[in-house]
């Protein structure tokens, strides 16, 4: 008891104890591999030959994880798409964890409790939470957000869900009441492409829900949202949340090429840099990059190179 009295008294007098720095890590986000999209869905020759030298890169660099956020395929429930994007998907080392994340191609434009199944029969969950080191990752259905009108009781779950989630990151509300140290926002569509009040487009999210949804991010001390979507990479910012847009491993739009993200988790927070597929460092030092010592060794391109848009 005396005991208990001293650590009360330490704890009133000086805060809680620090915490101890942890150990730094990176993650891999590739985006929109887009199986069919080249060849408008004659063909995926050259999807394939993207991914699995993204793939590859992920096998050699040793990430904790790879997520791939969203237009995992092109024409929704194509049987030879979705079974050529998981036969490479297992070429990923096993000691790396796999995220999957349901873009709108994958779901249909205005998703439906049935698209949503049969997403969620071949690839996992459509919406959860997953803890990777200090990163807790939020991965949402953003195709049901942009167009919910066709499953609206998906979409009152998951908000209800998201926020329950959000509840629970902040400080009193983990385990242990101190909070995460990093959370982020995983999901296809980006909130906003340059600032949180402009126009809605093809690209952004509805101001109707963006606007809410990003109050919500910013009570909760949501750091970054990643996503995808747009198949060239941007970044945008509102207040403290970095809205990070990451180009298309597949086929890329406008005078982007094709590529993938690497995000650095250290105490001090995330870290992110795009690279073209033949860019890729050959080494990655995770206390040190991305000095620009670590970026004299390129890795060596695809046997096809990634190709412009058509």
């Amino acid at each position: 008891m005396r005991y208990c009295a001293a650590l009360l008294i330490l704890f009133a007098l000086f805060g809680p104890p620090l915490r101890a720095e942890s150990k730094p890590f990176f993650f891999l986000q590739f985006s929109d591999p887009q199986f069919g999209f080249f060849n408008q869905n004659k063909d995926f020759e050259q999807e394939t030959v993207n991914f699995e030298f993204a793939i590859a890169t992920a096998n050699r660099l040793k990430p904790a994880f790879v997520i791939i956020t969203g237009d995992l395929v092109n024409k929704t429930g194509d049987p030879a798409q979705i079974a050529e994007y998981l036969r490479i998907t297992k070429k990923l080392d096993p000691a790396i964890h796999l995220y999957n994340v349901a873009g709108n191609h994958d779901l249909g434009n205005i998703p439906t409790p049935r698209s949503i199944a049969a997403y969620t029969e071949k690839f996992g969950p459509d919406h959860y939470t997953f803890h990777e080191g200090d990163l807790t990752g939020i991965v949402l259905n953003s195709p049901l957000i942009y167009a919910p009108a066709q499953a609206m009781d998906l979409y009152n779950a998951q908000q209800v869900w998201l926020k329950t989630e959000l509840a629970k990151a902040r400080p009193g509300g983990g385990a242990g009441g101190a909070g995460v140290k990093h959370l982020a926002i995983f999901e296809h569509h980006p909130y906003f492409l340059e600032s949180a009040d402009e126009k809605d487009q093809y690209f952004n999210m509805p101001r109707e829900r963006r606007l809410p949804y990003l109050q919500l991010f910013h009570d909760a001390g949501v750091s970054h949202i990643f996503a995808g979507h747009l198949h060239e990479p941007r970044e945008a910012r509102d207040g403290n949340l970095d809205m990070v847009i990451t180009g298309a491993t597949g086929r890329p739009l406008n005078k982007s090429r094709s590529g993938l993200r690497l995000v650095a988790v250290r105490d001090a927070g995330l870290t992110h840099r795009w690279y073209e597929l033949g860019e890729v460092p050959n080494k990655i030092d995770r206390a040190t990059w991305p000095n620009s010592e670590m970026l004299k060794d390129k890795g060596a391109a695809p046997a096809t190179k990634p190709a412009r848009q058509r």
